[in-house]
């Protein structure tokens, strides 16, 4: 088997995850990247230039080397490419009419508006700005990623000199502005073979209504499984900085609701990450991200259901179905309390509060036991992990931007509760601040 994957930038969910993944399952990797050297030397792959942002250059790029058995990519802008480069070499993938819909925001309210009615407006380079919203609104790109050029803005006033602002930026881009969700923001991961849905941790079918797609680029017929969800906080508007997910599986009155979206868009095939918020009215969505959860939230992911679930992710793409996964091990104690894994974990972002120069930095962690004899603890038995990843350096030049290119490292935590995760983290940030000067 030889998996394609296509990339830009690395990342920790491809160079620590899917990558592994490929080759604990044995396959060959071919890696298609339009930044070749900083991928040269990763051990087990062989590394293509090509222009993965360009489908027809993705299927050049293919066609010219090794037989493919996957076309796979976690990147929020190679969905479409990757997947309409596996539907012409007949391979199972993502409908990428669902990847074009999930990645542009106008075009996810539109296929939204028979689910919930959120008031969105597109607002196109050199269009005039909407009149009549319902303010507050948020105003952002509308194929933005990372709450780059997200803000709330409470008027036409402060509409307008956001969207001047952002225009500055992003002169040639679509924006949209669409009223607030005001309540908690939560996540919701799944996992599909294409088709209907199975809730994890329940053990029932459910109807999923309009099946996404058809044929073997849906995986026709198949399932869609709920992996759990995470509560987020965010940091303080107008800006929408997420500083910490904690472990929450969706409530189940909201999944028919969030089910009846994703089928909306087309999504049944593959590892999904929706982020909606729970408003007065109930569940309504945020965005929805075609890939797997990033910022080592995949890994937090992986440690509390127990499973390989990068390899999970690109088995689907090699055309295994769920059923071939040993779903019903970790239904039982998945979304609850006892047995062998932890039933806890939260991801911290550690942001950069002010701009400055990075003096002092903690390294990257592995994986530190909260008894650790370098660790500050009140109780050595209390068994929770921690992770640590450093994502500046000494010498870094911080700008402060209101976004989550403000992180200066990730902490990853996982135990029994999270008063005792809770314990870890703040002994950790206690014993190795970030300085900056």
């Amino acid at each position: 088997m030889r998996l394609y994957l296509t990339t830009l930038n690395p990342t920790d969910s491809v160079t620590g995850g899917f990558l592994p993944a490929a080759v604990a399952l044995g396959w060959d990797v071919t890696i298609l990247t339009d930044q070749p050297d900083r991928y040269a030397g990763y051990p087990g792959c062989e590394v293509v230039a090509a222009d993965v942002r360009d489908a027809r250059a993705v299927i050049d790029a293919v066609a010219a080397h090794h037989p493919p058995g996957v076309i796979f990519s976690n990147s929020d802008h190679l969905q479409a490419p990757a997947a309409l480069a596996a539907e012409y070499f007949g391979l199972p993938g993502k409908d990428w009419r669902a990847c074009v819909t999930a990645k542009n925001k106008a075009l996810t309210r539109r296929a939204l508006a028979a689910v919930e009615p959120v008031r969105s407006v597109r607002i196109p380079p050199g269009g005039d700005l909407p009149l009549d919203l319902p303010y507050p609104v948020v105003v952002k790109p509308a194929l933005g990623v990372a709450s780059e050029d997200v803000v709330l803005v409470d008027g036409p006033d402060a509409l307008r000199a956001a969207v001047a602002e952002i225009r500055e930026r992003r002169p040639a881009e679509v924006l949209v502005a669409e009223e607030f969700l005001d309540g908690p923001v939560r996540t919701l991961e799944t996992l599909g073979d294409g088709g209907g849905v199975r809730d994890a941790g329940r053990g029932a079918d459910r109807d999923a209504g309009r099946e996404a797609g058809g044929g073997r680029h849906s995986g026709g017929g198949g399932a869609r499984r709920v992996l759990g969800g995470f509560a987020t906080t965010l940091g303080p508007p107008p800006r929408f900085i997420e500083e910490r997910l904690d472990w929450r599986p969706p409530d189940a009155g909201h999944l028919p609701h969030l089910n009846a979206a994703l089928d909306a868009v087309g999504v049944g095939f593959g590892v999904c990450h929706t982020e909606y918020a729970v408003t007065r009215d109930g569940p309504r969505i945020i965005e929805i991200n075609y890939r797997l959860i990033g910022d080592n939230c995949d890994f937090l992911l992986a440690d509390l259901l127990g499973v390989p679930l990068h390899e999970w992710v690109l088995r689907i793409h090699a055309g295994e179905p769920l059923s071939a996964f040993d779903l019903d091990a970790f239904d039982a104690d998945a979304f609850g309390t006892d047995g062998p894994r932890p039933a806890y974990g939260s991801v911290v972002s550690l942001v950069a509060e002010r701009s400055g120069t990075v003096t002092a930095a903690p390294p990257d962690l592995p994986a530190l036991s909260f008894s650790a004899p370098n660790l500050s603890a009140p109780d050595a038995g209390d068994g929770v992990r921690l992770w640590h990843r450093a994502l500046r350096e000494v010498g870094d030049h911080v700008e402060v931007t209101g976004t989550n290119r403000d992180y200066l490292g990730l902490l990853r935590a996982v135990g029994p509760d999270r008063e005792r995760v809770d314990a870890a983290v703040d002994a950790f940030r206690k014993e190795h601040p970030w300085v900056l000067a």
